[in-house]
């Protein structure tokens, strides 16, 4: 039987431009946590990386040199690495510095910007998304930091989301989610070779009425974790937990008064592993928005998990 638990908003930002599209939680040591706004507003050209402290409650905002979609906290712990607009760079936020080291990714194409992404070891795998959300047209890419080499693995998405890796029978498995295609696969992949095997889904929700997101895998590798973004009116949001061997709906993460979810992440506090849920007031007319007052808003729950599994830092020495 599916769990369903309700989880309770604990940030909501007072400023407008931070609720338009809040994603990317990722741990940065207990009681701390970074996210990104991706974008200001929909007409914004600008995004920001976001410090959350849970015992003050306090979050420090920084803006960036144009949308991120995403960022990470490097090993010296003051750094992010971080995908934005079209380019990869390190983000010094006591500084305001920003010092990119690879650029013009997706050069071949126009209208996309990076989007979700991952550390892995000493490399970066990471999507971009094509802004009308309509044409295959945006990659995913590998930046391999063994020869700091940047490698297009597909070229035929549309909005790339959800990605993590897992390690099954000695081997490792790309996660991976074109959000559009409704479809939560997996691909074999080759970090030295810079390749990747054939797709095969793990969870198939096109007859679900949201698209899947950010997304997660549980600390036993076992299981997927996806916020699922409703474009549609409705109570609440929902993040939900999948068994990958079966396709087995495990848990649902309810957000009421916010159905756009778009990333989840788990985050130790008081000595618990918490789920941490982002949403989204993007796409969502002011009428709407009276029916859904805490879009925007950060939220959290709890679980059963007893680490928030493998969140790694950026190593800078791959530099």
């Amino acid at each position: 039987m599916t769990q369903r638990i309700t989880a309770t908003p604990f940030y909501r930002p007072s400023d407008a431009a931070l609720r338009f599209l809040p994603e990317g939680p990722y741990p940065n040591g207990p009681s701390k946590m970074s996210w990104v706004a991706i974008q200001h507003g929909a007409d914004a050209t600008q995004g920001s990386l976001n410090v959350f402290d849970f015992e003050s409650g306090n979050n420090r905002s920084h803006v960036l040199p144009g949308r991120p979609g995403f960022a990470f906290p490097c090993d010296d712990g003051h750094s992010f690495v971080a995908g934005c607009e079209r380019t990869l760079g390190i983000f010094h936020p006591s500084e305001m510095t920003w010092s990119p080291f690879c650029e013009n990714i997706d050069e071949a194409v126009e209208g996309t910007v990076i989007n979700d992404g991952l550390v892995w070891e000493n490399n970066l795998i990471f999507g971009t998304k094509d802004l009308e959300f309509k044409t295959l047209k945006a990659g995913l890419y590998l930046w391999r930091g063994s020869d700091r080499s940047l490698i297009q693995l597909r070229n035929d998405q549309v909005c790339s989301n959800g990605k993590a890796i897992v390690e099954v029978d000695g081997k490792t498995f790309l996660i991976d989610i074109d959000s559009p295609t409704r479809k939560i696969v997996r691909y074999p992949i080759d970090i030295a070779a810079g390749t990747l095997g054939d797709a095969e889904v793990v969870v198939d929700l096109t007859a679900d009425p949201g698209v899947p997101d950010g997304a997660i895998v549980t600390p036993d590798g076992g299981s997927v974790i996806v916020s699922i973004y409703n474009p549609n009116p409705a109570p609440h949001g929902e993040t939900r937990q999948y068994d990958m061997k079966t396709g087995e709906l495990v848990t649902v993460w309810e957000t009421p008064g916010s159905p756009q979810n778009t990333c989840p992440n788990l985050i130790e506090h008081d000595g618990k592993v918490h789920l941490v849920i982002t949403t989204a007031v993007e796409h969502m007319p002011e009428d709407r928005q009276a029916d859904a007052p805490q879009a925007g808003s950060l939220f959290i729950a709890p679980t059963e998990f007893e680490s928030v599994g493998n969140n790694p830092r950026f190593p800078l020495g791959s530099l």
